[in-house]
């Protein structure tokens, strides 16, 4: 099994940003390589399932994702079945008046697929690709704040309701 941690700061609310990931068709703005998502069921607690279709160097897979451990604004941990076997877990921390997003993602290498030799290129790939999800959360999140910093002359907006 492979494992991939990354983590990024981001000036916006921990709320904002766990809420922000509990909507599956949110992640198609973020993670490059992850071309669909559909019958997403959101629960009342920002737990999720998801069926969803992702490349990996070019090549198709699809999968269902489903939330398996949840603690609203501090953890999510979601678990993917199917093309490419692997365990999410996100970590959402206070820091410096916003969040720290951390990511561990475990996974299996279609192996039958790529074979043994393709694994270190694509475990550099996997890794470019977290990072590139984080860093576009965070420029979605932050300009987000932006704007409402914008609406709102300055003062931070109101929190979005619980869902």
């Amino acid at each position: 099994m492979e494992r991939i941690e990354k983590s990024v700061s981001i000036q916006a609310p921990v709320a904002r940003a766990f809420e922000y990931l509990t909507e599956p068709a949110h992640l198609l703005a973020i993670w490059p390589s992850l071309v669909e998502t559909t019958n997403a069921v959101v629960r009342a607690d920002g737990g999720h399932t998801f069926d969803w279709k992702y490349k990996m160097a070019g090549l198709p897979f699809h999968g269902r994702a489903a939330t398996i451990e949840i603690a609203r604004d501090r953890r999510r941990v979601d678990r993917n079945e199917g093309g490419i076997p692997s365990i999410f877990t996100w970590t959402f921390a206070p820091r410096d008046g916003g969040v720290e997003v951390a990511l561990a993602i475990e996974y299996e290498l279609p192996v039958p697929v790529f074979g043994r030799l393709a694994a270190p290129f694509l475990r550099r790939v996997n890794e470019r690709e977290a990072e590139t999800l984080l860093r576009n959360l965070k420029e979605r999140l932050e300009a987000a704040e932006r704007a409402g910093m914008r609406e709102t002359g300055g003062r931070p907006p109101e929190p979005a309701p619980p869902v």
